[in-house]
């Protein structure tokens, strides 16, 4: 029953199917998606459509852990995220936003699900306080991505270009270690720490 509930809601999520070429095509099927839609430039593009392969079996592994997730989810945020997907339509280089998209997605399920391996927890002291503490957790994704707790706050972010050192952004927060030493904003507008590793 449950093998039957899990293929269900990647049927539902994902908008998987069996098409007439599977070992090519996306995981959903192209025969009723619309003329000129996001959908149909993941179906005619091979690359995109093997991301999208991808992010379906990532999503089914996440899947079975967040089963008893409370409250659920994965779901959701993954209806948001197809959603999101779909407004590629309006960037002038549609296929590299939608690839983007989903290199983006897949490493966050890996991240957040510890789907991949993962080095840490690294532990960083904040403006010479101890009790001001930042745990980071890096992950071997495309793109690299880490895990940053502060209190009881939860920070994922994705490594950006930079000219030195390596930097990573999230919604509100930016780590960016050079030299052993880490910068930190947690927070918009927030003022940035200087962090180092607990000795």
């Amino acid at each position: 029953m449950r093998a039957a509930l899990t293929t269900w809601v990647m049927t539902a999520v994902l908008g998987a199917g069996i098409g007439a070429s599977a070992e090519e095509g996306p995981s959903f099927s192209c025969d009723t998606v619309a003329a000129g839609s996001i959908e149909e430039l993941v179906c005619q593009e091979v690359g995109l459509a093997a991301l999208d392969r991808q992010l379906a079996v990532v999503y089914g592994q996440a899947a079975k852990i967040a089963d008893n997730e409370q409250p659920p989810m994965l779901k959701a945020e993954q209806r948001g995220w197809i959603k999101g997907r779909n407004e590629c339509w309006k960037s002038e280089d549609k296929r590299a936003c939608v690839e983007s998209e989903y290199r983006h997605r897949i490493a966050e399920l890996q991240a957040r699900y510890r789907l991949v391996a993962g080095n840490g927890p690294v532990f960083f002291v904040c403006d010479d306080q101890p009790a001001n503490e930042v745990v980071i957790t890096y992950f071997e994704t495309d793109p690299p991505t880490l895990i940053a707790e502060r209190g009881d706050s939860v920070s994922l972010m994705f490594r950006q270009p930079s000219a030195s050192g390596a930097k990573y952004e999230g919604r509100n927060e930016i780590f960016w270690e050079h030299q052993g030493e880490a910068m930190v904003t947690w927070g918009f507008e927030a003022p940035t720490m200087k962090c180092k590793p607990r000795e």
